[in-house]
């Protein structure tokens, strides 16, 4: 059984996306490899997201395009992870009876335990369990970018918004201790990593579980003064949690960048009540203002829905005023669905769906004018970049690379010789558009990184974590026992 190969697909949010770095880490430290591009996995992971529309059609319409394949390729096994095996559990299995193993968002550590048992058995595995056996940081990731990581500081959601099925698919906040957060940081650091995204359902409600105020900005300021971390992202927290020592430690840390999503959901008080936020619309401007009054720069972004059952036409233009007022520099716009098992789908007043798209089109389109009004603003403006890999799909074509700013906008920038992903250039913005800056001068600047040396060397960096029972190919699992945790 040696030389086995995987493929992890990934859906949903940043930290699905990141437990794939996690669940490709695991099957490399159990003997696994990644699948070259355009050949057929021995393994093929499915990690699933249930927020968003369609998700199980898109599930079980991809299970369906693997079928024939495990067909031609005798021995192939198919694992579905995330937030839809969480919910589904055997549902999975008995839809599609080809699935070799399912597993749950608490027990991401147990899937090569889990593959071996169905190899070793024959037949399908289903493991889902209620809470969580292990921080999922605590397991060996292989990282998708030389540049920019991931870093998890709290998993699970202690809020009860009745559109969000994430708090019964993740479970309670459970917070990571500090000094952890800060190791994995500086690990990815000391291997060229010049950029880290702190990751949360409720980020900014971190330390909720050790009881300790002011946890996020403390983490904020001690994360900024590790040598070589140049910058400092961190995604999504919630209005209600957000306090201004959070402000003034984004504001007095060099490291961490002026940019800021907060999720508005709805500017109708009304509809904010429905949807149990714990803000209204005045907080919610409030904080607005104060970080724009700390933070000139400062590009905010959101999550809004548009049709949430019982939204009046009254109940819109107020999102669509608050939009006005806010100017964010963009928006994740989404038409409300049902989402079985929330408190909102069983409410009264659920819109049509030709109703919910007009009042959608009349967002986006005001949004996009902000947008293009607001990058019009930056041009002639200097910006440093971290040039990215794979942001512009039309880069080649024109003679461009990609890059982010500071404030996370995507630049499109000319590109110039022996410049890679993970370099860092100064340029000058030339031209605007809704979704992106162009600049199309001569580099100012161009400094060379070691994230750079790792993106032209193909090398990523790894985190190993603690694995503890990790079986190797071929080496059979203990089947008496529950899968082994790993810490």
């Amino acid at each position: 059984m040696d030389g086995k190969t995987y493929l992890v697909r990934t859906y949903g949010c940043q930290m699905n996306v990141h437990d794939s770095e996690r669940l490709s880490g695991l099957l490399e430290s159990a003997g696994y490899t990644a699948a070259p591009e355009g050949t057929d996995a021995d393994v093929v992971v499915l990690n699933t997201c249930a927020v968003r529309e369609n998700a199980d059609n898109r599930l079980y319409g991809n299970l369906g395009h693997l079928r024939p394949v495990k067909d031609a390729h005798p021995g192939m096994q198919i694992a579905v992870g995330g937030c839809l095996a969480q919910k589904d559990r055997g549902e999975i299995v008995r839809r599609a009876p080809w699935v070799d193993v399912v597993f749950g968002t608490h027990n991401v550590g147990s899937l090569p335990v889990l593959l071996e048992r169905a190899r070793h058995n024959a037949e399908a595995q289903v493991e889902i369990v209620e809470s969580l056996e292990v921080f999922p940081s605590t397991l060996p990731a292989k990282r998708d970018s030389a540049y920019s990581g991931w870093v998890s500081i709290s998993v699970g959601c202690n809020n009860t918004c009745t559109f969000c099925i994430v708090p019964a698919l993740r479970g309670k906040e459970k917070d990571r201790r500090p000094g952890e957060i800060l190791a994995e940081v500086q690990a990815l650091v000391d291997q060229g990593v010049l950029e880290v995204t702190l990751l949360g359902q409720n980020v900014n409600a971190y330390g909720v579980e050790f009881r300790e105020r002011g946890a996020f900005a403390d983490l904020l300021r001690a994360a900024g003064r590790i040598e070589g971390l140049e910058r400092i992202r961190f995604t999504s927290p919630h209005p209600r949690e957000f306090t201004d020592d959070v402000i003034d430690a984004m504001a007095e840390t060099p490291a961490v960048c002026h940019q800021l999503h907060m999720p508005l959901q709805s500017g109708s008080d009304d509809v904010l009540r429905r949807m149990r936020r714990g803000y209204r619309r005045d907080r919610y401007l409030g904080i607005i203002d104060r970080v724009r009054a700390a933070m000139p720069d400062a590009a905010i972004t959101t999550d809004i829905i548009v049709g949430f059952p019982g939204e009046t036409d009254a109940d819109f233009e107020d999102t669509l005023d608050v939009v006005r007022q806010a100017r964010f520099s963009s928006a994740f716009t989404f038409q409300y669905s049902k989402r079985p098992g929330t408190p909102a789908a069983e409410m009264d007043g659920q819109l049509p769906k030709e109703v919910v798209q007009e009042r959608y089109l009349r967002l986006t389109a005001l949004q996009d004018e902000i947008s293009w009004a607001e990058n019009t603003a930056l041009i002639g403006r200097r910006v440093e970049l971290l040039v990215a890999s794979g942001e512009g799909s039309k880069d080649a074509a024109r003679g461009r690379l990609s890059g982010r700013a500071r404030d996370g906008r995507l630049v499109h920038f000319t590109a110039a010789d022996g410049v890679r992903a993970g370099d860092v250039v100064e340029t000058v913005v030339t031209a605007a558009k809704p979704h992106f800056l162009v600049a199309d001068g001569l580099l100012l600047s161009h400094r060379r990184t070691a994230a750079g040396d790792a993106s032209e060397a193909g090398t990523r960096p790894t985190t190993p974590g603690v694995s503890l029972g990790m079986p190797q190919i071929g080496v059979p699992a203990p089947l008496a026992v529950a899968a082994p945790a790993c810490a």
